[in-house]
């Protein structure tokens, strides 16, 4: 080595430099969130006159061609060809990007810069999040990433069981038989579970029961229970396919489902673990926002009578005009 020319010193160093970058990059790609297998349709890219891309294609069309990126909690995915529509007949020049998953998912996908789907990584962040809960917005506050939020629609939780009712399931207590089997939202990134069910199940002491102490995603916790990944499309088709009995979803999923003529139907709960009177929706702009306009009307739009239809076309509750109006994370 001492007696090494210096442009190989030079060469070795450059070498040593670039594959140093590569690895970098590469364990940056893996890090990627990960969107499941099969999610399309929670994928959208909504064009000019009304055309819709969906999938890889939208992906990959996203950062440079849309006016507008929204990652919002899956649970709305049903709901949004109306308030896109609705959007853009206001504002038909807006190309908007959109990505229906569940919020935890989502801000991990913010935290790590980007998405991996199909073996495929795509970079980049949204203009506006939204979750089921504070909690996740306030996250992005200590990462400097979001300061301002407001509420804008409103929900609440129900048991989904198999049309007849079959299993005669009435309240959350049912749900810890030995004879029912129960699909519900994993506890890792599905906010339903994470800010709401899983307190009513501890509650009525049936997390242990349901859980075994385990918190995972697409994992059979017990003999009995299921735990999904995207509960709002796994729990009614595993109704419908006999492999479950009963899950805990939004009541606007069961709605969903019933539009769908799925055999299913939704059992009410009382208030209490309902939690209708504490589910909101919260909503920000992301401080790092390519496009900072469009994120204000946009933000702007869903303080419209024409947004809240929109929503409430499908079950969900309105928000208030206080509500509506935006302040500071606390």
């Amino acid at each position: 080595m001492g007696g090494a020319p210096v442009s190989m010193l030079v060469s070795m160093l450059a070498t040593c430099i670039l594959l140093t970058a590569q690895t970098a990059a590469a364990q940056q790609t893996l890090a990627f969130a990960v969107i499941p297998p099969n999610k399309d349709d929670d994928i959208r890219l909504y064009l000019s006159g009304r055309q819709t891309v969906k999938g890889r294609d939208a992906l990959s069309r996203m950062r440079d061609d849309a006016d507008l990126v929204l990652w919002l909690a899956g649970n709305q995915f049903f709901a949004m060809d109306d308030v896109i529509a609705a959007f853009q007949n206001d504002r038909p020049g807006i190309k908007v990007g959109l990505i229906t998953l569940p919020p935890g998912l989502l801000l991990e996908a913010i935290e790590k810069g980007g998405w991996r789907y199909d073996e495929v990584t795509y970079p980049g962040l949204p203009d506006i999040y939204a979750s089921v809960n504070l909690g996740h917005l306030k996250r992005l506050k200590t990462l400097g990433l979001m300061d301002a939020y407001s509420i804008y629609m409103h929900n609440e939780l129900q048991i989904m069981v198999a049309a007849g009712n079959p299993k005669h399931i009435r309240s959350i207590d049912d749900l810890g038989r030995d004879d029912v089997r129960t699909s519900m939202p994993n506890p890792i990134n599905e906010g339903i579970m994470q800010f709401y069910a899983r307190k009513v199940l501890e509650r009525h002491g049936l997390w242990q029961t349901i859980s075994a102490n385990k918190e995972c995603v697409s994992c059979q916790t017990t003999e009995r229970n299921w735990f999904t990944a995207v509960h709002h499309r796994e729990t009614p088709q595993r109704i419908r396919q006999g492999q479950s009995d009963a899950g805990i979803v939004w009541k606007t999923e069961v709605l969903e489902a019933l539009r769908q003529r799925a055999p299913i139907e939704g059992i009410e709960l009382v208030p209490e673990d309902s939690l209708r009177q504490e589910v909101s929706y919260a909503i920000g702009p992301l401080i790092t926002s390519r496009h900072v306009a469009s994120s204000e009307i946009y933000l702007a739009f869903l303080r419209s009578s024409a947004a809240q239809q929109a929503y409430a076309k499908f079950g969900f509750v309105p928000a208030t005009s206080d509500e509506l109006v935006p302040r500071p994370i606390p």
